[in-house]
């Protein structure tokens, strides 16, 4: 375990700013249950990645970082087939995989007590009971009980809803970006070495990312051209944005 994550696992994390938490409540109807660190790998990354990570409704929603607004990838679990404990030679580590009829995706929290909360709310949504097998305090399994209550009547009230209703809210969710920013729909919150592995894992994020610069005036744009990939600086002046393609950074 690094320093970093050592240093993060010695107290619970704080939820994220409550500023924060009212933008990101803006644009899905979606409850929050849980949250907290979690290193994620999914078959298209080639290690595990750094998250802070939401659990609402169903869904996993990943942040970069705690104070992030845009989340950089989700996973729906409704279709969850089994949650699989892993043996981990990390002290003080648990890990897991999750096991969904399209791809598995393996779990790390920073402590054992963070593995447990993690599989306690994540089986209670997905199962829709209260697992019996997990070793959490009091306090927390009555927080189970109270997210399986919500969770229930979520699930009737959305059964409930038009089909159109349903529809609307999937398009706000999934274009969301343009509710919250300005700034256009290529636009993450991201370093370069991140930019880089967005555009060579998961094509689906398209050829090219608007980031920030690394003077925090300006901005970078990352682009795949092909097998190849090329970063630029963007210079903002007043409301308008200069890309300098001559020379690559």
């Amino acid at each position: 375990m690094s320093r970093r994550e050592d240093m993060m696992a010695k107290k619970p994390p704080k939820p994220a700013p409550r500023r924060i938490f009212q933008e990101r409540l803006k644009l899905t109807a979606l409850p929050l249950y849980f949250e907290g660190f979690l290193l994620v790998k999914r078959p298209e990354y080639q290690e595990f990645k750094h998250y802070w990570t939401e659990l609402r409704g169903t869904t996993l929603f990943f942040y970069t970082d705690k104070k992030s607004t845009i989340y950089i990838d989700k996973l729906d679990i409704i279709d969850l087939t089994c949650l699989s404990d892993q043996n981990s030679t990390e002290k003080n580590c648990a890990k897991f995989t999750l096991v969904l009829p399209k791809e598995e995706v393996q779990l790390k929290t920073e402590n054992t007590e963070s593995g447990e909360e993690w599989r306690g709310f994540i089986l209670t949504v997905t199962e829709l009971s209260v697992p019996q097998h997990v070793s959490l305090l009091p306090g927390q399994v009555i927080r189970l009980h109270e997210v399986l209550e919500r969770e229930k009547k979520r699930r009737i009230e959305t059964e409930r809803l038009p089909s159109t209703s349903v529809e609307k809210e999937k398009e706000t969710t999934e274009d969301y970006v343009d509710l919250l920013n300005p700034m256009p729909a290529c636009f993450y919150t991201v370093s370069r070495k991140e930019a880089t592995e967005m555009l060579e894992e998961k094509p689906s994020w398209g050829n090219m990312i608007l980031r920030p610069g690394s003077d925090s005036r300006n901005y970078s744009i990352t682009i795949r051209q092909e097998t190849e990939i090329k970063h630029y600086k963007v210079t903002s002046i007043g409301k308008n944005y200069t890309i300098e393609l001559e020379k690559p950074i």
